[in-house]
């Protein structure tokens, strides 16, 4: 009978710290960005630049960080940077809404082109990012 209690009990101990918490870091985020706007037509200083991108975790997960940066593709200047802060923290889907004026500041010698770069990543940084981009040109006025 001791023996029959002890294996209950060292069986029980044994099932009780096998089990994890299932609350921890996610090993991996399955992230998706789509670039809805702008598009990559030519643009003009002056111009009002609607961006729209939408970022998501296909397995109905969390967002956790996104970035929408534009820069200027000759010099690495960045034009815009959001949102601010970057942690978005939201199931699902995270969609972005900016709206700018194309300024001829960041022009360089006239025309210029330009890079849209939309990025989303888990609870560290990097940690399953993905990213989409799109370029386009701007013209002076």
């Amino acid at each position: 009978m001791k023996n029959f209690i002890f294996l209950t009990l060292l069986l029980g101990l044994f099932s009780f710290t096998s089990c994890k918490d299932d609350d921890g870091p996610h090993s991996a985020y399955d992230y998706g960005v789509h670039i809805h706007s702008p598009n990559t037509d030519d643009k003009h200083v002056g111009d009002s630049l609607h961006i729209e991108i939408e970022f998501h975790e296909h397995d109905a997960g969390i967002v956790h960080h996104a970035n929408v940066k534009l820069y200027n593709k000759a010099t690495g200047n960045v034009i815009f940077s959001g949102p601010n802060p970057a942690h978005v923290h939201t199931e699902d889907t995270y969609t972005f809404k900016h709206s700018l004026i194309l300024d001829a500041a960041n022009q360089v010698e006239g025309h210029t082109d330009w890079i849209l770069v939309g990025s989303v990543w888990g609870e560290n940084d990097g940690e399953s990012i993905q990213k989409d981009s799109i370029e386009f040109h701007l013209h002076p006025m």
